[in-house]
């Protein structure tokens, strides 16, 4: 099957319809939890400890779900690349929406004791190995449906999901947090979960409707898709695996601005909490107009350029962004903030989707990326706790939280700028080295 076969045959648009749609719902049921583990996990789970424990342990649980990212990376990954995305896309919408309803039904501690928190942590692990296979199925699922000069845009629409998700998780819990007390308590945080009920029918019909990747099914055709995919992936692109979990350390701007950033401002320079709330709400949905056009624009010059220029920019405007919230300049908070991880660091969330998938070939993609990303998200997910030792007894020191981020960003810089541009490298050939031949199909039997 020849590139113009594969072009012919992917459906681009289905794909990338179906990876954000997808993407959001699956990431509507994680970031939910966060939510809900900071307003009454502490009191439903926990309400034997002392306050600040209690919240402590709450917000404990949430971090469980990281944790368990890098294992459902290495089991979605085999799973994906053995018996193809479509499979993998299905089996997270499940896992995620089952897990996240089941939340919803848990009785708490005063009516089973210690099991309650148990049964918690057990649903947010599911969640966690969900979380770790559906960024990685659904780019490969984009990627590989997507015409070979338009990946990177294509592609995009997952990372535009999954920030979507996050705007519906916070909004959904918005009219919830306004009821009494003991309705939010006994009943009011349960509907939240209880609408995956929804996600799951949504996400089965979107999913079960769209075709396997022709790039995986050319792979069925020729015999070349390998039964021990892990294998392969380790004996010949590790130095590829390590480029992405150095890569995806970009997401430690994201934990940064979210965590970190936050609470410097809210517990140490004393400001509004809702107006920095809305900084990150108004950011995200900049954002999501602002990760297609990158995307583009990488399809125009390149994915290391975009990225390389997105990560230089995130290390600069993290000084500008935190020194803003020290003088309390709720304008220049505002105007850094949206720029910085709305706009700039949209320049990496747009590209790096494809810039990692092209790293591989087919054969291994899927378990490639969701080993290298989550890997890199797991080590991004310990800057918040970096940056509050950094920041002193007080949380004052700002300036060496961002030569810490400074720092990491010119490590994924590296990184990216040492590896393959494969912008305009034809689907088939991704993942291959210069010179290599591809597998020919077996000449049939006479």
């Amino acid at each position: 099957m020849t590139e113009r076969d594969v072009l012919a045959e992917g459906k681009p648009g289905k794909a990338a319809l179906a990876a954000w749609i997808g993407s959001a719902l699956e990431y509507y049921d994680f970031f939910i939890y966060g939510t809900a583990a900071a307003l009454v996990f502490n009191k439903i789970f926990f309400p034997g400890s002392e306050p600040a424990a209690g919240t402590l342990l709450a917000l404990a649980t949430f971090g469980v779900g990281y944790l368990a990212r890098p294992v459902g990376a290495f089991l979605l990954g085999h799973i994906g690349d053995r018996f193809g995305r479509k499979r993998v896309l299905v089996a997270t919408i499940l896992l995620m929406g089952l897990s996240t309803f089941l939340i919803g039904c848990l009785p708490g501690y005063g009516q089973i004791g210690v099991a309650a928190p148990v049964l918690l942590v057990a649903l947010r692990l599911l969640q966690g190995l969900s979380a770790a296979g559906e960024q990685a199925g659904a780019n490969s699922m984009s990627l590989e449906h997507a015409p070979a000069h338009r990946r990177a845009y294509y592609t995009s629409f997952t990372l535009s999901g999954t920030q979507c998700g996050q705007i519906l998780a916070t909004a959904v819990f918005l009219p919830v947090a306004a009821l009494p007390q003991d309705a939010l308590l006994s009943w009011g945080w349960r509907l939240p979960f209880w609408l995956s009920a929804l996600v799951v029918v949504a996400g089965l019909v979107i999913r079960r409707n769209l075709d396997e990747t022709p790039v995986f099914e050319r792979e069925k055709d020729r015999a070349e898709v390998d039964r021990l995919p892990l294998v392969t992936l380790f004996r010949e692109h590790s130095g590829d695996v390590a480029r992405v979990v150095a890569a995806a350390t970009i997401a430690t701007v994201s934990t940064i601005f979210t965590v970190y950033a936050l609470s410097y401002a809210v517990n140490t320079v004393g400001l509004s909490r809702t107006a920095m709330l809305w900084v990150g709400v108004l950011a995200n949905v900049v954002a999501l107009a602002a990760l297609p056009a990158f995307g583009a624009l990488a399809d125009r010059v390149g994915r290391k350029p975009v990225f390389i220029g997105g990560s230089l920019g995130c290390a600069v405007l993290m000084v500008a962004y935190l020194w803003a919230i020290s003088t309390g300049n709720y304008p220049l908070i505002f105007l850094t903030g949206v720029l910085m991880f709305g706009v700039v660091h949209s320049a990496t969330g747009g590209v790096w989707p494809a810039f990692y998938g092209e790293l591989f070939p087919a054969r291994v993609r899927l378990s490639g990326m969701a080993i290298g990303t989550q890997i890199g998200f797991a080590v991004a997910g310990f800057a918040p706790s970096i940056a509050a030792a950094l920041s002193g007894p007080g949380g004052g020191n700002w300036i060496a939280v961002a030569g810490y981020v400074a720092g990491v960003c010119l490590v994924n810089v590296l990184a990216v700028a040492t590896g393959r541009e494969n912008y305009r490298t034809p689907t088939e050939d991704l993942g291959t080295r210069p010179g290599a031949r591809r597998p020919q199909a077996p000449t049939p039997a006479l």
